[in-house]
């Protein structure tokens, strides 16, 4: 899976470079508008493109719609324009998604990965009896759906979109302030956790101990 990272911070470059690469895509890094023109003549095999808006030869906004949009490469803007126009702007140009920097890497990978995901028609995950669908955001076990609360999807969420990998207690507390603004302890998440389990009734939630919690990518 190929990616292109155009992105003119070395240090935001080198830190992404480096936790896609272990994510094992193939990662290319282009600074300018200038570099990114000339990579794409010679190379036709991109599958993911993520795009710094504000670069020094230009704006990414429009090296997306001249050079990119029409080669059908998904893409998600990264840049530290929050503004809702901007926000607009990118989403009906016509990329999948937009990031404001400061960000985070995890939830930036989460997206990537949905994203191509849905570019392969394969956004239901489906881990034994359990199934997530990424783009209803709904969550079934035998194709029934369960009724589960918006935020518990939401923390479900984290753990499909890291299968394999353990999602630590203190980043689902940073989270669920995030979505709530309620004062979040770790007991919180233990009772969050707990209710999920019961719902699911089923053990593909793995605990790590004093970590976080994980669920094996083990798909049928």
């Amino acid at each position: 899976m190929n990616i292109l990272l155009i992105e003119d911070n070395e240090n935001i470059s080198n830190g992404l470079k480096y936790s896609l690469e272990k994510e094992k895509y193939h990662v290319m890094v282009c600074a300018s508008i200038e570099d990114t023109i000339n990579y794409l003549e010679e190379n036709n095999s991109i599958d993911f493109a993520v795009i710094d808006v504000s670069l020094p030869d230009g704006n990414g906004f429009d090296l997306y719609q001249k050079y990119i949009k029409g080669k059908n490469i998904p893409s998600i803007f990264l840049t530290a324009r929050d503004s809702e126009d901007d926000i607009v702007k990118g989403l009906e140009l016509g990329a999948e998604d937009y990031m404001t920097k400061p960000f985070s890497t995890r939830e930036l990978l989460a997206r990537i990965k949905r994203n191509i995901m849905k570019k392969q028609n394969n956004t239901i995950i489906t881990i034994q009896d359990i199934s997530f669908d990424l783009d209803k955001m709904e969550v079934s076990k035998n194709n029934k759906v369960i009724p589960l609360t918006r935020l518990e999807i939401k923390i479900l969420y984290l753990l499909f979109t890291n299968l394999g990998r353990v999602v630590r207690r203190d980043y689902m507390i940073e989270k669920i302030w995030e979505w709530t603004g309620n004062d979040v302890n770790d007991n919180t998440v233990t009772v969050y956790l707990k209710r999920i389990r019961e719902k699911l009734q089923t053990d593909i939630i793995i605990t790590i101990k004093g970590i976080g919690y994980r669920i094996d990518d083990v798909r049928k």
